[in-house]
């Protein structure tokens, strides 16, 4: 197998998760902190982008997009999610936070992957494209 089909579905799984986890934070949002904790915005992110993951390889793989761009938009929003969503369910469930500007840093990250997936749409597919890359 090679190391972009690992990469896509590693990015799927991530996705996949992110729904699992997000539909956990909404259940504790609405049963255990209360829905003003910041515990269902966290989880509305998740939600909000696991089907976004999951969908960059499949877009990457059709040659829609650009694909190295678009799976590196992709794991950034990855990493922005895990770190903006982290750190309100973290603040919700301990009290604490991962470090300072954690969520301000993650959300600049999934705007930064936003674009990033953009971009690989208004750019030539080019190489890297279809089921070989």
């Amino acid at each position: 197998m090679d190391r972009g089909r690992n990469m896509d579905r590693a990015l799927i799984a991530l996705g996949a998760l992110f729904g699992c986890l997000g539909t956990a934070a909404a259940a504790a949002a609405t049963h255990v902190t209360g829905s003003d904790s910041g515990l269902g915005t966290a989880a509305n992110f998740l939600l909000f982008h696991a089907p976004a993951l999951m969908a960059v390889p499949l877009l990457a793989r059709a040659a829609l997009v650009h694909a190295g761009i678009a799976r590196a938009g992709g794991w950034i929003v990855f990493v922005g999610v895990a770190l903006f969503s982290g750190e309100l369910a973290l603040r919700a469930l301990e009290g604490r936070t991962l470090f300072p500007m954690a969520a301000p840093t993650g959300g600049t990250l999934v705007l930064a992957g936003w674009l990033a997936l953009a971009l690989s749409a208004l750019l030539p597919a080019g190489r890297g494209r279809g089921p070989a890359s």
